[in-house]
């Protein structure tokens, strides 16, 4: 009898969790517009910390190096959508091209398969309708101004978020008795493998680059643009850039010449992967990749973009935590100094 009150007490404690879940899950998405921006001001907080840290030992105020900090984050982020926007562009203008080659593509194979011509005008109706579709689904300059105050929200979040965490970080962690250096190792575990990946990322980029001028391939820089950018989201970010690479030289080149750019670019994948990666990142931050996945997909279904941005980092953070633990000593006051005005 106290065994299956026991049973019973487990299974309605584990359905009460479940609920809690997903209330707490439900509560997320619907709070996108919210938690999404301040989520990621807090990561890239996370990601400033080393520098803080060597603008106060400088002798620099903490209000002016938050102020610092704030502006060359803005101002990395107007530089980089700068330097994307053409790129983007250029990319949005062969989005028509690759789209006349794949419907090529698709009536030769089915007259080659059926021999019927009507399969061919079938096609091309469907193909030209298609088309109609998604030009009419393409965001309009009234669907532009509309997001605007939207984005403009969300990225007034974001500042302010940053701002604030970096101007009181350490009045922040010191509210946590006992966890002060453990939430510190975590933050070091964050910046150590955004830094490093990004400088990764950089030379994947590059090596992307020089490979597609080598093939012959247009716009070289937007591939390896995109190899730098798609390469943070794991495992998702490089099969699409591999198909995308297979569409476009197929698109170019003919015979097996075609899938030389994919192919090269697979090779540059696996080598970073394999030997740079772990090689530069550590075997202290090396994750479940079933994990890494999973969190990645969740992350981009809860939040968008943003959501597949911060839920590495956040995974990264969470299990260096867990790895150090709670301290046994609480922390000493020069690891927390006052805010200085």
């Amino acid at each position: 009898m106290l065994a299956h009150s026991a049973l019973r007490g487990r299974v309605q404690t584990v359905c009460i969790a479940l609920v809690a879940l997903v209330a707490v899950v439900t509560a997320m998405k619907l709070a996108k517009g919210l938690l999404a921006p301040v989520s990621l001001g807090l990561i890239v907080g996370i990601v400033a910390a080393p520098g803080m840290r060597l603008l106060a030992r400088l002798g620099v105020p903490r209000a002016v190096s938050a102020s610092i900090s704030l502006v060359f984050v803005g101002a990395l982020t107007m530089l980089l959508i700068a330097g994307l926007g053409p790129i983007v562009m250029d990319l949005i203008g062969q989005v028509p091209r690759i789209e006349d080659e794949i419907r090529w593509w698709v009536i030769d194979a089915s007259r080659a398969i059926r021999g019927l011509e009507s399969v061919q005008v079938e096609l091309e109706q469907t193909l030209a309708e298609d088309g109609k579709e998604v030009e009419e689904a393409m965001p309009s300059l009234l669907d532009a101004l509309s997001v605007a105050p939207n984005f403009a929200a969300q990225l007034l979040t974001f500042a302010g978020t940053f701002f604030f965490f970096t101007l009181t970080q350490n009045e922040i962690y010191a509210t946590f008795k006992g966890m002060g250096t453990s939430l510190r190792q975590a933050d070091k575990a964050v910046s150590h493998y955004f830094v490093t990946v990004t400088a990764i990322n950089a030379g994947l980029g590059i090596a992307v680059f020089v490979a597609m001028t080598a093939i012959g391939l247009p716009n070289p820089i937007l591939w390896g643009a995109a190899a730098f950018i798609l390469n943070f989201v794991l495992y998702l970010g490089p099969v699409m850039l591999l198909v995308a690479l297979g569409v476009a030289g197929f698109a170019e080149f003919n015979g097996a010449y075609a899938l030389l750019p994919a192919v090269a670019y697979f090779l540059l994948n696996m080598t970073e992967a394999q030997f740079a990666t772990p090689t530069l990142v550590g075997q202290r931050l090396q994750l479940n990749p079933l994990v890494v996945f999973l969190a990645i997909l969740f992350g981009l279904w809860l939040w968008g973009p943003i959501g597949g941005i911060v839920s590495l980092p956040l995974l990264v953070w969470i299990t260096a935590f867990m790895a150090h633990g709670p301290e046994t000593t609480q922390p000493s006051e020069t690891d927390f100094a006052p805010t200085q005005a």
